[in-house]
Formats: C-alpha cells, sequence, structure tokens
C-alpha cells in the first residue's frame, strides 16, 4: 500500500489513499466523512484522500469523480479500486446485495475496508465471507454509526461498570413512517433486503453490542400492508420483503427484551430509541433527543419525600474524547457527526494496527441473527442464536 500514517498528534504524514465504491445517498454521507475530518479532529492525526470512485455506470461515475474533485478517477468495475495496488483503504458503500464480490475482492489484497452495513445481502454470502476471514490480514470495520454516538457509548460505559445490575428486560425501537402509505414507491435496493436490514440491522447490533452479545434466541413476526406498491415508472411491483418486524430477544440469562423495526410507525421520522431495566438501575434514550442519555439509580433512597430518587438527564452532547471539539461539546447531536465519529474510530485503530469493532465477524453475526429472526416469522417459533 502506498500510505502510511505518522505517530497520532504529529504533523507530518503519507496521504492514505481511499477507493470508494457507490456515490448514491450513503456514499455522499461516506464522503463527507472522509473529506470532513479535518473540521472535527484538532489536530487530525489522518490524512486520507478519495483517489477513486466506482459506480455502476460511467455516466454516474463520472459525475461522481467532477463532484469530488482533487483529480479524483471514476471507474465502473470495483477491481480497479479493490486489485489498485496505489489504494490503501476500500470504503464500500454500494447496495448491500454488491457488497460480497468487493469484500471478497478487497480482503484478497489485504486492504483495510470500511463497510457499509448490512454486511452482504444474505446469510449465505456472509458465510462466505466468514470462510475468508482466516487469510485476511487487513483491519475492517462496519457503519455501525449509533455505536459512535457520546450518548451510546456512555450507555456502554454504565452497563459495563455493573451500575444497572443484572439485566431484567430491555425494549428497542427503530421507527419510521416512510411505507405507511400504499401509494410510496420503495427504492429497489430496499425492496431486496426490507425493514430488517435496513433499520433493523443497526438497532439489533446497537442493542448486542450494550448488552454484551448476549442474544441467545429470538423469536419474530414480520408484517407486509401492501403486497404491491407504483415502480415510480407507472408500473406496479410486488413487495417481497417486510416493512414490519417484531421481535422477543431472550438473553443468556434468560431474561427478555423486545426489538421493532418498521417503517409503518405513522408520526415518526428518525426514531431509534432504548429501555434496559435492570436490579440496580436503567437507561433511557431516544435518537431524537440525541444529546442527553437519562440514567435511573435504583439503589438510592426514596426517602424523604422521594430523596434523590428519579431519571437523571446526562448531558452527553458532542463529549467526545480529544482531539475532537468541533464544532462543540455543548453543540446540538446530529445523525451525520456519529458517522464522522465512525470513520475517526475505524482510522485510529487503523493507524494503531489494532483490530476495529464492529468489524466483519460482527457483521456476519448480525447476519446470522436477522436471518434467525427471517426463520422464525416463516415457522412461527424461536430459533436459537
Amino acid at each position: 500500500m502506498s500510505g502510511d500514517f505518522s505517530t497520532p498528534g504529529t504533523t507530518t504524514m503519507q496521504t492514505l489513499k481511499v477507493g470508494l465504491i457507490g456515490f448514491g445517498f450513503i456514499g455522499k454521507v461516506h464522503a463527507y466523512c472522509w473529506n470532513n475530518l479535518p473540521y472535527f479532529y484538532d489536530p487530525c492525526p489522518f490524512k486520507p484522500l478519495i483517489t477513486r470512485v466506482c459506480t455502476s455506470h460511467a455516466r454516474t461515475a463520472e459525475k461522481a469523480a467532477s463532484f469530488l474533485g482533487n483529480g479524483t478517477v471514476p471507474c465502473t468495475d470495483f477491481r480497479s479500486i479493490t486489485e489498485d495496488p496505489e489504494i490503501d483503504i476500500v470504503d464500500i458503500a454500494s447496495p448491500n446485495d454488491c457488497h460480497r464480490e468487493a469484500l471478497l475482492s478487497a480482503m484478497a489484497a489485504g486492504k483495510h475496508i470500511y463497510c457499509e452495513k448490512p454486511l452482504t445481502g444474505s446469510l449465505e454470502e456472509a458465510i462466505m465471507i466468514e470462510q475468508a476471514l482466516p487469510a485476511y490480514t487487513g483491519i475492517a470495520q462496519m457503519v455501525l454509526q449509533y455505536r459512535f454516538l457520546p450518548a451510546t457509548l456512555r450507555a456502554k460505559q454504565i452497563i459495563q461498570s455493573g451500575a444497572l445490575g443484572d439485566i431484567h428486560e430491555f425494549r428497542a425501537d427503530f421507527l419510521h413512517s416512510g411505507s405507511a402509505k400504499p401509494e410510496t414507491v420503495i427504492l429497489p435496493w430496499k425492496l431486496k433486503g426490507g425493514v430488517l436490514a435496513d433499520l433493523g440491522s443497526h438497532v439489533l447490533d446497537l442493542m448486542n453490542d450494550l448488552l454484551d452479545g448476549t442474544f441467545s434466541e429470538v423469536s419474530a413476526s414480520c408484517y407486509t400492508p401492501y403486497k404491491s406498491r407504483p415502480d415510480g415508472n407507472g408500473g406496479i411491483t410486488q413487495v417481497p420483503t417486510e416493512d414490519n418486524l417484531m421481535a422477543l430477544v431472550r438473553l443468556k440469562n434468560h431474561a427478555c427484551g423486545t426489538v421493532t423495526a418498521t417503517k409503518l410507525a405513522s408520526g415518526s421520522e428518525d426514531e431509534l430509541r432504548f429501555e434496559i431495566h435492570g436490579s440496580k438501575g436503567a437507561l433511557r434514550f431516544n435518537g431524537m433527543n440525541p444529546n442527553q442519555l437519562f440514567f435511573y439509580d435504583n439503589t438510592l433512597s426514596d426517602s424523604p419525600f422521594g430523596g434523590f430518587k428519579g431519571w437523571t438527564a446526562i448531558d452527553c452532547g458532542q463529549r467526545f474524547a480529544k482531539p475532537a471539539g468541533f464544532p462543540s461539546v455543548k453543540s446540538p447531536m446530529g445523525w451525520l457527526r456519529a458517522h464522522v465519529h465512525c470513520l475517526y474510530s475505524f482510522l485510529d485503530h487503523v493507524a494503531k494496527n489494532e483490530p476495529a469493532h464492529p468489524d466483519l465477524a460482527d457483521g456476519i453475526r448480525l447476519e446470522k441473527i436477522m436471518e434467525a429472526l427471517r426463520q422464525s416469522s416463516r415457522e412461527g417459533h424461536w430459533i436459537a442464536l
């Protein structure tokens, strides 16, 4: 590889050449993060540069390269990125069902990989990645940015400290309303994965991570209210996937929780929320108020007149560790900011030559959980993980 990191905190470093595969909505999000790291981290110990961009058509590739500037070279074959010895990092931001071949090629070339969720388009494809993992020599991370909000990072610290005691129950939801109306046009790639891959992957990963990977079995029900929808071109397309998932999740300690992922929740916009209840305390979070995490200390006395017992709002804001500092620790938290820190965390681990998380193995585990939920919905019984 051509690029290398200096020691974090120093002022000299080589440019890391990034190849970006995909330049739709999420590809632009990734590009924003690569290009804006220096604004958020001062000094920024990394100097990445997108040098190639790949899309499925020459016209869109050329448009993406022109938009990115800095001499970015367009291409329509991902191998122009994954097999190029000058490329240091492969960023996979293409539709889910296009990930497998690019992943396997990048892994074979030993590239560092930043891969959008979910890992692939099916469990079968994820197993192919799993089989290739032992020979992979690079560092890879999944883009599951909800792990990287200050509030969710703080939630994990609190749980790991034992402040919640024994976990008794949890409930977690990711609520959207985009499919509530029958006339809504669904993007083709979203029709392939359904709400489970689109939203469920985020909330399942976050809860499994917060609860230290203690999911043991699942029972689920999926629902599709409209079996056909407009295709946006004057025709009708069939809807083969779910718009709603409701699941029971049993933990290794036999406690239970619920997980909902839906695009039928009229009145919701982008609401990821959770509650976790334990013997010593509880946590509550709502992504529509990402600045605050709520903690309940069940060990406090409720006397006299309630004492100090009650929900405490923790002002997490943008309190990332240094060198983060822009715009301000007290500034309102935004969705893009979590994406930026997700990328920073990946680069920090690459710089230190340490495994990053969530890694490809985490992505494979998430695919297995999602497939177990699909199987449970089809067969109507609990599925062990």
